[in-house]
């Protein structure tokens, strides 16, 4: 049975202050836990008894930092009270956040060359100009790891990747994508000039006919206002996915998390062609 002191604990970890005062985070459901125990650091682990059974033993002899006191076993009953999903499944988690700064990603590259305009990013980065919704946010963390984009880049009023709903929507992409919050404006002025910055717009190039490089930055913005007047200033590669065909009335946006999917999928296919 979990005490009041851990399930106050627990609970304090659903508002970003709480997180950020605790630095951990709560993940659920037998997929997500699993996905994330490769690259996180567990600190208590809720379940019910057939999912202790097929993994407390293996958990123990590979987590250095759990003991079997942290490891408690609940009732579905218990799991539904202290759950943040609608229908929980076996397992709720803590684990400690990633420590993160501007550094941590390549502004450290950049620091060793002595000189930014040195440094090119060898590989696709996903930048996110204020993305609010936490449900786009896991699923554009999601579409990162799939298109094997390891690397994302937060303006600070971009959605807390350690938001429950995030991390649910992530399905454990979370494991393999680095996010990191910084001055969106600072981050992009650091970078060479000739460094690709992607956006979308309504008055873009048409992507599909567009030559997309291999490395660069792919900025997606906010739900409702797009992409910052601020950062918009800043893209120097400016996209547009059309609609089909071009004069037909549709819909005025694509949701962000769609456009990040077909815009990656797009600079892969390109890829894949030069090969």
């Amino acid at each position: 049975m979990i005490s009041k002191a851990k399930l106050q604990f627990i609970r304090s970890l659903e508002s970003k202050k709480g997180r950020n005062v605790k630095g951990s985070f709560v993940a659920e459901t037998p997929k997500v836990v699993d996905e994330l125990m490769n690259a996180f650091e567990p600190e208590l682990i809720l379940a019910t008894t057939d999912w202790l059974e097929i993994n407390k033993n293996k958990l123990l002899s590979t987590c250095h930092s759990l003991s079997a006191e942290k490891m408690i076993e609940v009732s579905p009953e218990e799991l539904r009270k202290i759950s943040f999903l609608q229908h929980p499944q076996k397992v709720l988690a803590v684990f400690k956040q990633r420590p993160s700064s501007p550094n941590d990603f390549f502004f450290e590259q950049i620091t060793d060359t002595h000189d930014s305009s040195n440094f090119q990013p060898e590989q696709l980065i996903l930048a996110l100009d204020e993305v609010q919704d936490p449900g786009n946010m896991g699923t554009i963390i999601r579409i990162a790891d799939w298109f094997g984009i390891e690397n994302l880049i937060c303006s600070e009023n971009t959605a807390d990747v350690y938001n429950p709903k995030v991390v649910q929507a992530t399905m454990g992409s979370l494991a393999r994508v680095h996010v990191t919050y910084t001055n969106l404006s600072s981050f992009i002025d650091q970078l060479p000039v000739s460094t690709p910055v992607y956006g979308t717009f309504l008055d873009g190039e048409d992507i599909y006919k567009s030559e997309l490089s291999e490395s660069g930055i792919i900025v997606m913005g906010n739900e409702g206002n797009g992409i910052s007047p601020e950062i918009r200033n800043k893209i120097n590669k400016r996209l547009l996915i059309p609609c089909f065909p071009s004069d037909r009335e549709t819909v005025e946006s694509l949701n962000v998390a769609v456009a990040t999917a077909i815009t990656c999928s797009e600079f892969r296919r390109k890829k894949y062609q030069r090969s």
